[in-house]
């Protein structure tokens, strides 16, 4: 199993995450519940010197694959707007893709 790496970084890269989708939807991404919820658990289950949270390392755990999940849906949805098909395509614009021309008729008709 991979190491985690701290549990601010984790929470750095899905408020980072939260900025990239709220950005899309017009609105400040601290007002939406998403961020008021992880900022509230990542507090509640902090380590402190009066007590050992047992649950942190499921919170971090848990935290980290949603924020690989944020990342993985923005990343998918970027690469196919950019690599999506465009449609039906003539002959001649795929025999430009790859390089080739196509044979010109005789007569002059192509």
């Amino acid at each position: 199993m991979a190491a985690l790496g701290s549990p601010l970084r984790t929470l750095r890269g899905l408020l980072r995450e939260l900025r990239y989708a709220s950005g899309r939807a017009g609105r400040p991404y601290r007002d939406t519940p998403a961020y008021q919820h992880i900022v509230a658990a990542f507090r509640a289950h902090r380590v402190t010197s009066e007590k050992l949270c047992r649950a942190q390392q499921e919170l971090h755990f848990q935290a980290a694959t949603y924020l690989c999940l944020l990342r993985s849906v923005r990343e998918h949805a970027a690469l196919h707007q950019e690599y999506h098909g465009k449609g039906e395509r003539s002959p001649e614009e795929v025999a430009g893709l790859v390089g080739f021309r196509l044979p010109q008729q005789p007569g002059g008709k192509g």
